[in-house]
C-alpha cells in the first residue's frame, strides 16, 4: 500500500466515525478532502453519496452516485445508495431494480437483501421475498470476515480478500465457505489447480453444500476436465432432478464434454418446465453453433431475446456468429436497450459490440467504431488490465531466458514428441491452423488448453527465486516430471492420435518453459498483419482473458511486446519456432499446409487442404469461418476504420511495419 492509500484509509476510517456520530456535514468536510487528492477514490465517492443522502441532498447524491458507477461499474454499494435513495423518494419500483442490481454486482449485500424482502413482501411477492430473506439470514450467519472477503472479492480488491481469506483458514482450516471464498479468488487469478484442491475437499467435507458443488463443476470445466465436471453435474440432477438450475449444469457440462445428444435433450426438458427462458435458449444456441447447426442456433438466439428484450447475450451471440445481419428493427432494440439506464454493466457490454458489429455490416463506420469503442471502454474498466505490468512480464522472459541458459539444460525434460503448441495473439488465424492440422490423420484437435498458462503461475510462487528465472533453477528430475506431468494432463483432451494441438494463443509467453520440459514439442506461431490482428482482437468480445485486446494503445502495446519477444526466441532457440503468416496461407494455401506438415514430420493429407469439411466442435469465435474454404473477406477490414485508428499504430511502433522479421 502507498503512503497516499495508507492517508486516505486513514481519513476515511475518522470519516465513517463521524457518520456513526451522524456529524455528516463535517464527514462531507473531510471526505471532500480525499477527493480534492484523488476524484476517483471509490471509497471516498461512495461515503462522500451516503453524507449527501442523509443530510437530503438528493441531486448531489445522484450525482456522486453516477461519477462512482463510472469509476467502477460494478461497486454493488454503488447501486445500494441509488436504491436507499429511491426508497426514501417513495419511488419502490425503482429501488428495487436498484437493490437487485446492487446484489447482482455484489451478493455481500445483507442491506440490499433485506431492502428486497421487505419491498417484494409489499408488493405481494411473497416468494420473491423469502428467497430474499434466506439470503439475508445466509449472510448474518457468516463470520464477519468471510462477508469481508466477500466485498473484497466484488469491489476487485482480491489481494485484500485472499490475505484475510488465508488468515481465517488458519484459524478455521475446514471452514467449508472459507475454503469455497478462496478457491474463488484463485479461480480470479488463474490458479486454477488449487481452486479445484479447495472445493474437492468441501465437497468431500460436506457433500450436501450445493453451491460448493456448483462452484467445483466450474472449475472442473475450467480444467477442461469435462468427463469430472459430467459426473458432478449428474449427481445433482439425481439428487433432484427437476431442479432447472440442475438440469441446466447436466446440460453445460454434457455438451462441453461433447455429449450433444444429452445436451439438447435436457435443454428441451428445461424448456418443457420453464418455456422461453432466455438462458435456456442462449446455452442451446451455443451448443447449436459448435456443432455447426447455424440457422437453429439462430433461432434460438432470436427466441431468448423474444422473451428477455434486454438480453445482450443473445444479442451478443449472434453478432458472434460473424455471418449473421441484424435487421432494422432488431438494431432499433439494441439501441433502444442500450440507453436504458436500468441496462446491467454486462448487457450494455454486449450490446456495444452487438451495434459495433450490426453498423460495420452496414458500412456506417462512424457509428461502427463508436459503440466498439464504447464496449471496448467499458470493459476495459471492468477488467483493470495494467499494460506496463504486462510488459514488464514480457521483458522478464528477455531477461532471464538467454541462449547460455538453455545450452545448459540441453534435452532435459520430457522427450515426448506428441503436442503442437499454435501461438500468437487471438484473431490471428490460430484456429485456421488447429482446423488444417487436426484433420490430419495423425493429429487430434484439441482446445486452448491452461496447462502450461497454470504451470506458468504455480513457478511464479515457487520458492525465493522469481518465474521465469527459477526456470533454470530445476533439476533434470525437475523438469522431466513437469513434462510427463503435461502430457498426463492433457491425456484426456485425445482421441488416441499419437500427435495433438494446444492453441492456447498465451503460451506465446512461456516458450522457454515449454522448451525445457518439452524439449521435442513443435511451435508453430500464428502471425497476421498487426493493423488486421489488432482491430479484430478490439472488435471481439472474448468470453473470458484477453483484457489486453480492449483498448486500442493496450492491444498495440501487447502486439509490439509479442514480436519483440518472438524475435528474442528466434534468437535464443534458433529454428525451434515456425512462423506461418495468415496472409501466406489465404494466398496459398496448398504450400503453406505442405509447410506445416514438413515442420511437424507428417506426410501430406489431402484433408489438410480441405479442413473446412471437417465436422470436429469448434468452440472460438472464428467456428463458422473455418467451415468454410479459404477466402480474402477478413484481410484489410481494418481499413474501413483508418481514421479512427491512430492510438493503435502510435503504440504499434516500429512492429507497424517490421513485424514479419
Amino acid at each position: 500500500m502507498s503512503s497516499g492509500d495508507e492517508k486516505f484509509t486513514k481519513i476515511l476510517k475518522g470519516v465513517q466515525a463521524l457518520i456513526y456520530k451522524s456529524r455528516f456535514e463535517e464527514a462531507l468536510t473531510s471526505v471532500n478532502d480525499v477527493l480534492k487528492e484523488s476524484p476517483e477514490h471509490a471509497d471516498a465517492l461512495y461515503i462522500s453519496a451516503v453524507c449527501h443522502r442523509y443530510i437530503k441532498q438528493n441531486d448531489q447524491a445522484f450525482a456522486t452516485i453516477q461519477k462512482l458507477k463510472s469509476v467502477s461499474p460494478e461497486f454493488g454499494r454503488a447501486y445500494q445508495e441509488e436504491g436507499h435513495l429511491y426508497r426514501q423518494m417513495g419511488k419502490a419500483n425503482d429501488a428495487l431494480k436498484a437493490y437487485e442490481l446492487a446484489c447482482l454486482a455484489n451478493p455481500a449485500l445483507e442491506a440490499s437483501w433485506r431492502a428486497q424482502a421487505d419491498l417484494l413482501s409489499k408488493m405481494g411477492r411473497n416468494q420473491d421475498s423469502n428467497r430474499a430473506i434466506f439470503q439475508a439470514e445466509r449472510l448474518a450467519a457468516l463470520p464477519k470476515e468471510l462477508v469481508a472477503v466477500t466485498n473484497f472479492i466484488h469491489e476487485g480488491k482480491t489481494l485484500k480478500a485472499e490475505n484475510l481469506c488465508r488468515n481465517f483458514l488458519k484459524n478455521h482450516p475446514h471452514h467449508i465457505e472459507a475454503m469455497r471464498l478462496l478457491a474463488e479468488i484463485g479461480a480470479r487469478f488463474g490458479i486454477l489447480d488449487e481452486a479445484e484442491f479447495l472445493l474437492e475437499s468441501a465437497v468431500e467435507f460436506d457433500p450436501e453444500n450445493i453451491q460448493v458443488r456448483l462452484d467445483y463443476i466450474q472449475i472442473l470445466r475450467k480444467r477442461q476436465k469435462f468427463q469430472e465436471a459430467v459426473k458432478q453435474a449428474k449427481y445433482l440432477c439425481d439428487k433432484d432432478p427437476e431442479n432447472a438450475v440442475f438440469l441446466s449444469a447436466y446440460a453445460i457440462e454434457s455438451l462441453q464434454a461433447g455429449d450433444f445428444d444429452t445436451a439438447f435433450t435436457i435443454f428441451e426438458k428445461i424448456l418443457t418446465k420453464l418455456p422461453g427462458d432466455p438462458n435456456t435458449l442462449t446455452s442451446r444456441g451455443h451448443a447449436l453453433k459448435t456443432f455447426g447447426r447455424q440457422e437453429e442456433a439462430i433461432a434460438s438466439y432470436q427466441s431468448a431475446i423474444q422473451t428477455k428484450a434486454d438480453h445482450g447475450d443473445a444479442y451478443y451471440a449472434l453478432a458472434n456468429l460473424k455471418t449473421y445481419h441484424f435487421k432494422d428493427e432488431e438494431v432499433t432494440a439494441m439501441l433502444r436497450q442500450e440507453k436504458d439506464i436500468n441496462a446491467t454493466y454486462r448487457n450494455r457490454i454486449h450490446l456495444c459490440f452487438a451495434l459495433g458489429k450490426a453498423y460495420e455490416d452496414r458500412k456506417d463506420y462512424e457509428q461502427s467504431f463508436s459503440y466498439y469503442r464504447r464496449g471496448n471502454d467499458l470493459k476495459r474498466q471492468q477488467s483493470g488490465y495494467d499494460a506496463n505490468k504486462m510488459s514488464a512480464e514480457i521483458h522478464a522472459q528477455i531477461e532471464a531466458c538467454t541462449k547460455n541458459s538453455f545450452n545448459q539444460h540441453k534435452e532435459h525434460g520430457s522427450p515426448a514428441p506428441d503436442p503442437i503448441f499454435i501461438v500468437g495473439l487471438p484473431r490471428a488465424g490460430s484456429t485456421l491452423l488447429e482446423q488444417i492440422l487436426a484433420s490430419h490423420s495423425q493429429v487430434d484437435g484439441t482446445l486452448e488448453l491452461p496447462n502450461i498458462l497454470a504451470l506458468a503461475h504455480r513457478l511464479r510462487g515457487r520458492g525465493n527465486t522469481k518465474y521465469p528465472e527459477n526456470l533454470f533453477t530445476l533439476s533434470e528430475e525437475q523438469l522431466l516430471k513437469l513434462g510427463n506431468g503435461y502430457i498426463d494432463g492433457t491425456r484426456l483432451h485425445r482421441k488416441g492420435a499419437p500427435f495433438f494441438t494446444d492453441k492456447m494463443p498465451n503460451n506465446f509467453r512461456h516458450i522457454g518453459l515449454i522448451h525445457m520440459i518439452l524439449p521435442n514439442a513443435k511451435i508453430i506461431d500464428a502471425r497476421r498483419d498487426p493493423m488486421s490482428c489488432c482491430f479484430s482482437g478490439f472488435k471481439q468480445l472474448f468470453a473470458e482473458g484477453q483484457e489486453f485486446t480492449y483498448g486500442l494503445e493496450e492491444v498495440g502495446r501487447y502486439y509490439k511486446d509479442y514480436i519483440d519477444l518472438m524475435r528474442h526466441w528466434d534468437m535464443v532457440l534458433p529454428d525451434k519456432i515456425l512462423r506461418v503468416q495468415y496472409e501466406d496461407v489465404v494466398a496459398d494455401l496448398d504450400k503453406q499446409v505442405r509447410r506445416i506438415l514438413d515442420y511437424c514430420g507428417l506426410p501430406f493429407e489431402q484433408a489438410c487442404i480441405d479442413f473446412y469439411k471437417n465436422q470436429r466442435d469448434v468452440r472460438t469465435a472464428s467456428s463458422e469461418q473455418v467451415r468454410q474454404p479459404i477466402n480474402t473477406k477478413g484481410l484489410a477490414q481494418w481499413e474501413n476504420f483508418e481514421p479512427h485508428l491512430d492510438a493503435l499504430k502510435s503504440a504499434l511502433g516500429s512492429s507497424l511495419t517490421e513485424y514479419m522479421d
